[in-house]
C-alpha cells in the first residue's frame, strides 16, 4: 500500500504536466549546495547552504522547494516551476540547461532591498542554470543568482 500512496503523491500543478509523453526515468531529485560564490565581497556575507526538492515531469518541466540560509544567514526559502533543456550542445550532450521561476521568502529586516520587489519578504525569482549529468542520476549544476552570485549545486535522481 506504501508504494501506491507513493505513487499517487504530486506536488506540481497539474497544467505543468503532459499526459502524452512518457514519465521520465527519474521523478525526484535532491538538490545540495554546498558553496555559493558572491560576485561581489561584503563582509555581511555568510555561508550559503541550500537542501532542495525537486520532481520531475514528463516532456521537461518540473516543480520545486529549496530551503536554504541566505547570503546574510536568514532562513529562507524558494517555491517554483521550472524547465529543463537536454542535450543543449550535441558535442557534449550531457549538458543541460533549466530555468526556474517562483517565490522566494527570506529576506526581512535590514536585508529586504537586497532582492527586487521584496514585499515582506516575498519577492518573484527566476534562476536560470547549466548542469552536467555525469550519471543518470547524478549532475552538477551552477545556479546563476542575478547580479549578485553562482551558486554551486550537486543533484541526486532517483
Amino acid at each position: 500500500m506504501a508504494p501506491q500512496a507513493r505513487a499517487e503523491f504530486q506536488p506540481c500543478p497539474s497544467q505543468l504536466i503532459n499526459p502524452n509523453v512518457a514519465e521520465p526515468s527519474y521523478r525526484e531529485e535532491i538538490l545540495l549546495s554546498p558553496y555559493t560564490y558572491h560576485y561581489s565581497y561584503s563582509a555581511e556575507h555568510k555561508p550559503v547552504r541550500l537542501l532542495g526538492y525537486v520532481r520531475d515531469l514528463p516532456g521537461g518541466n518540473f516543480c520545486g522547494l529549496s530551503l536554504f540560509s541566505n547570503s546574510f544567514g536568514q532562513p529562507s526559502a524558494y517555491a517554483y516551476v521550472g524547465r529543463s533543456y537536454n542535450n543543449i550542445w550535441p558535442a557534449v550532450p550531457k549538458l543541460y540547461a533549466s530555468v526556474s521561476a517562483g517565490i522566494l521568502y527570506g529576506y526581512v529586516g535590514a536585508y529586504q532591498h537586497k532582492v527586487p520587489l521584496n514585499y515582506k519578504g516575498f519577492s518573484p525569482a527566476i534562476i536560470p542554470a547549466v548542469g552536467y549529468r555525469f550519471t543518470p542520476q547524478d549532475a552538477l549544476e551552477l545556479q546563476f543568482l542575478g547580479n549578485s552570485a553562482l551558486m554551486f549545486n550537486y543533484a541526486r535522481r532517483y
